[in-house]
């Protein structure tokens, strides 16, 4: 799975909209949605959502999650926990980009939630790292990849399959001499 299909799978992400229009429901492949009417919130998928904030039709609800402070206790959480913690989100990072991109006027402190969200990417970024390093250190044959999210599991995804095959072979030519001369 690459970003592209993981950011498919985050716009599929229920959000609330506040529409400035109504209209009846509307009948999707993946499920009915609505029926709009003017200034009550309605819960749609991301992807229409945006789509509608886009054409100027309604007002995005950030999700309760994407509040200053309580990213800053998720920040601190993550950043004291040797272990990964659970996110409030399976797509936090794109869900931001989505929201911040397609409507940064609606979100209040938007660039302070760009930061703090950024902080907590990278935190877990490096804490994922150093794991990877500690797995490949003791030769693991296997691992556990409790509380990440699809976007982080892609990150390391290119190289540690490389890593480990490389590691691998150094270990078979290490136990047969005749392998090592063929490295």
């Amino acid at each position: 799975m690459n970003a592209i299909e993981i950011e498919f799978l985050a716009e599929k992400s229920p959000i609330t909209i506040v529409p400035n229009f109504s209209h009846d429901k509307l009948y999707l492949i993946s499920g009915d949605v609505g029926p709009f009417v003017a200034g009550l919130p309605v819960e749609v998928p991301m992807w229409l959502g945006i789509n509608l904030r886009e054409r100027g039709k309604c007002r995005l609800v950030i999700p309760d999650w994407m509040d200053v402070e309580k990213l800053a206790e998720k920040k601190e959480e993550e950043k004291q926990s040797k272990t990964f913690t659970e996110m409030p989100c399976e797509h936090y990072l794109i869900v931001t980009q989505l929201l911040l991109s397609a409507a940064p006027e609606d979100i209040p402190n938007s660039q302070q939630i760009k930061t703090l969200v950024k902080d907590i990417w990278d935190l877990r970024l490096s804490k994922l790292r150093s794991s990877v390093a500690e797995f490949i250190d003791s030769e693991g044959t296997h691992a556990t990849l409790d509380r990440l999210t699809l976007l982080e599991i892609n990150s390391v995804r290119p190289f540690l399959p490389h890593a480990l095959d490389q590691l691998h072979r150094l270990s078979k030519a290490a136990h047969n001499p005749a392998l090592s001369q063929t490295l």
